[in-house]
């Protein structure tokens, strides 16, 4: 009896996201009827989602090598500002924007990398230094100030293209259609496939998996730990890209700090999504479901009417259960 006690209490655990998510799907559709379960809504819902999801899903390629990065919001917002000024400022196309934001993300995280496998400070403690690097440079770069349509360019700028750059060129409806459904919840899915398939369906999913497990093992086992983290940083970075270009748009400006807030929602999300199912292991479509119930929960209780200055402590709240989820079952040493 006692075991099988123990049995429905640690399946009860592993799935208590989901149940979670769909208690609030059905207390929310009571309280608000068809408002909340609407196709407005649901769009709504997925279009918040998915913000959160793109920057998880660099969380969630980090963590797989047990690995962590602090700074993915603040290099979201500096991908931000480069998309902007790039399109603004320079005149860009609008695919050379985006592979250019993408790159110089890579190039950035060339620093994370090196803090962490050259000069071997841990992970948290060079990516918390890191951002306050990325809000200073940000900054410096945009000359302090956010980057919209018809804002004067940074000075450093106007050596480039002279006075042409002041005020800024408007954005285009391709451009802003970036943070707008349906493309904004396309680009989330085929984030998400691209994570399943680089951590499920690879053998350098199954490497990372590994140094996830037990690094000196995985070292002995002859694989590269160096390069699989190396590659998990890029991989990184090319979401943090995605996720920063994805919130200039939806904004239609590169703000202050524009991305900053998605840090805690996608660590909260990633950490979910380890607990899901018992796997014990970070993996995108885990994450997806976290990102989804903690969108669920913000959209579900804005409507109605819950304060906006709770909504933080309801973060804190499924973070900690999360936690506790992924980690109270855990086996021990």
């Amino acid at each position: 009896m006692t075991t099988s006690k123990k049995s429905a209490g640690k399946i009860l655990v592993n799935w208590a996201a989901v149940l979670v998510l769909v208690l609030s799907v059905i207390v929310f559709t009571m309280i608000k009827g068809g408002a909340f379960f609407s196709t407005t809504n649901l769009i709504n819902i997925l279009r918040s989602m998915s913000t959160v999801t793109i920057f998880a899903l660099a969380a969630t390629v980090s963590m797989a090598p047990d690995g962590f990065d602090m700074a993915a919001g603040t290099l979201g917002t500096f991908c931000a500002y480069v998309f902007a000024s790039f399109f603004l400022w320079f005149g860009m196309p609008l695919w050379l924007c985006i592979i250019l934001t993408i790159i110089f993300a890579m190039v950035m995280y060339l620093l994370t990398m090196f803090l962490i496998l050259v000069c071997k400070v841990p992970d948290m403690l060079a990516t918390c230094a890191l951002q306050f690097v990325h809000q200073g440079l940000g900054l410096a770069y945009t000359g302090g100030s956010a980057v919209s349509a018809g804002m004067t360019a940074a000075s450093w700028a106007k050596i480039f293209k002279g006075d042409d750059l002041s005020p800024a060129s408007g954005w285009t409806p391709s451009t802003q259609a970036i943070g707008k459904d349906p493309w904004i919840i396309i680009i989330m899915v085929i984030c998400v496939a691209i994570c399943y398939i680089l951590l499920e369906r690879t053998k350098y999913g199954r490497y990372l998996y590994a140094m996830g497990g037990n690094k000196t093992a995985a070292k002995l086992s002859g694989i590269n730990v160096k390069k699989m983290r190396f590659m998990a940083g890029m991989f990184a970075a090319l979401f943090i890209a995605i996720g920063g270009i994805v919130v200039c748009s939806r904004n239609s400006a590169a703000q202050i700090n524009g991305s900053d807030s998605y840090l805690m929602s996608s660590l909260a999300a990633v950490f979910i999504g380890r607990s899901i199912g018992g796997r014990e292991k970070y993996n995108a479509i885990g994450t997806a479901i976290g990102a989804l119930l903690i969108s669920v929960l913000e959209n579900g209780m804005t409507m109605c009417g819950v304060v906006y200055y709770i909504l933080p402590a309801v973060k804190g709240a499924v973070l900690c259960l999360a936690l506790v989820a992924a980690y109270a079952t855990s086996k021990e040493d």
